[in-house]
């Protein structure tokens, strides 16, 4: 059976300076043992090169350099060991990381990634003149991986940055990424747009643009720029197996989040209160939707916005504001974009007919922890065991009744589906399950015929479709 899984991909910052000196000498030892070719450059290729646009904009790359407590890395038994044995915690171990940024205000404004500064004690930044300054943390925002840093103690202006349009760009446009790469300053390397809008599932509003100009550990949060001098993007990680496949957050992104980012520290999102996801072929026909695009409702949350209004789940929105929705992720991303106590007017297809719902938009929670599996398991016949819901994970989600998915066997047909332990699977084919029993049941009567699951998945649900028994 082929394998249908997610590229594993990296963030780039936070390069450990062990780790970056290997990487050098290796780099070294690789330059020595390879022949080297070198052709006479043509007539006329001065104009190809991207030397008078680096150095243009290189003045507004700096390095990030920080330092983090390790208490994370001490184990549990040498911790404990520790407390028993000297009455104390184990002493800190400082650890230091390096990664990039670009200046977008000659003020000593500074954008990079969230994980390059995230829990750092100390940050500093070094410019392209190699003048160092220690700098603070404005704001962060992990959903988009970006972070606002100003630089402290400036005695004068620094160069800045031109901020783009990300939407302006098109799959094929050169762009060139300069940054710090396994701690080699101001590294420039240069390639083309090979994707836009990829989504990866490191966050609800992936947008992330695709480059082939090589990407490294150290690079993230330095600038993507067009031909043009403009940057683009901020660049933040990478395949992890992969060559010439980099990403970056697109900067149209970045500059919606910024007045939040500089003024409260954070970004404060609007919210429905439901769990959406895309329409697909197999959903539209095991559902007997009419529409091949759209947000499908998945489930609504009981204290959210949304439950004071005609939305349920199966609705398909197809559109906010009179702009078309053709994705889920189309719709995450303009609803964060707007502010809370915004109302806002949906298009939703039920049954064949199109409908205006209006909703006031609420602030998005932060996300909550994830559940614990009981001891009970009763086997499904789908290749998954599953138990009774916790009656206050029941409370919690506002349901009466399910089923907690334990264990996934590898190949299964529940596997096919995506169900994952700690799924609460609440319906089978548009019917509400009581419990385990019940659950068993109805998948028995199905004699193996394909099913309709609705799942509750952290805070979020979807629907999945379970392929028929071969």
């Amino acid at each position: 059976m082929p394998e249908n899984r997610r590229p594993h991909w990296l963030p780039l910052g936070f390069l450990s300076v062990g780790a970056a000196a290997i990487a050098l000498l290796s780099a070294i030892h690789a330059q020595h043992t390879q022949k080297t070719i070198v052709a006479q450059a043509p007539a006329g290729a001065q104009e190809y090169s991207v030397a008078p646009l680096v150095e243009r904009v290189r003045g507004t790359v700096v390095g990030v350099s920080t330092v983090r407590a390790g208490d994370a890395d001490v184990p549990p038994e040498v911790r404990e060991f520790w407390r028993r044995f000297f009455g104390e915690e184990p002493p800190s171990r400082e650890r230091m990381g390096i990664g990039s940024g670009v200046v977008i205000r000659s003020d000593g404004v500074i954008l990079t990634n969230n994980h390059v500064v995230e829990g750092a004690s100390e940050v500093r930044v070094r410019t392209a003149d190699g003048k160092e300054f220690s700098a603070e943390v404005v704001g962060t925002d992990p959903p988009t991986d970006i972070a606002v840093l100003r630089a402290l103690d400036l005695p004068g202006e620094l160069p800045a940055a031109t901020l783009g349009v990300s939407e302006a760009t098109r799959v094929g446009d050169r762009v060139i990424a300069i940054g710090n790469p396994f701690g080699l300053e101001l590294t420039v390397t240069s390639g083309i747009v090979s994707a836009k809008a990829r989504v990866l599932g490191a966050g609800p509003y992936d947008d992330f643009l695709q480059t082939d100009a090589a990407i490294n550990p150290g690079n993230s949060g330095g600038p993507l720029f067009d031909m043009e001098g403009r940057v683009v993007g901020i660049n933040t990680a990478i395949v992890a197996a992969g060559q010439g496949i980099g990403f970056a957050v697109p900067i149209d992104l970045v500059r919606s989040a910024l007045p939040q980012l500089e003024e409260k520290g954070r970004v404060v999102r609007g919210y429905m209160g439901v769990a959406i996801q895309d329409v697909t072929p197999e959903l539209a026909e095991a559902m007997g939707l009419e529409v091949e695009e759209g947000a499908l409702i998945a489930s609504i949350s009981p204290d959210g916005p949304a439950a004071d209004t005609d939305l349920r789940p199966g609705d398909v929105i197809v559109s906010l504001d009179g702009e078309p929705i053709r994705r889920a992720q189309d719709l995450s991303r303009r609803v964060s974009q707007l502010a809370p106590s915004t109302e806002i007017r949906l298009g939703v297809r039920r049954d064949g007919q199109e409908r205006e719902v209006r909703l006031e938009l609420g602030e998005r929670p932060d996300g909550g922890r994830p559940r614990s599996a009981p001891p009970d398991e009763e086997d499904s016949g789908l290749g998954l065991q599953v138990g009774p819901v916790p009656l206050d994970v029941q409370r919690r989600l506002g349901i009466d009744g399910g089923v907690l998915v334990i264990e996934v066997r590898s190949g299964s047909r529940a596997d096919q589906a995506g169900l994952a332990p700690r799924d609460v699977i609440v319906e089978v084919n548009r019917r509400p399950i009581s419990g385990p029993e019940d659950f068993v049941e109805m998948v028995r009567r199905s004699r193996g015929d394909r099913l309709l699951l609705r799942v509750l998945r952290g805070e979020g649900a979807a629907f999945l479709v379970v392929p028929p028994a071969k």
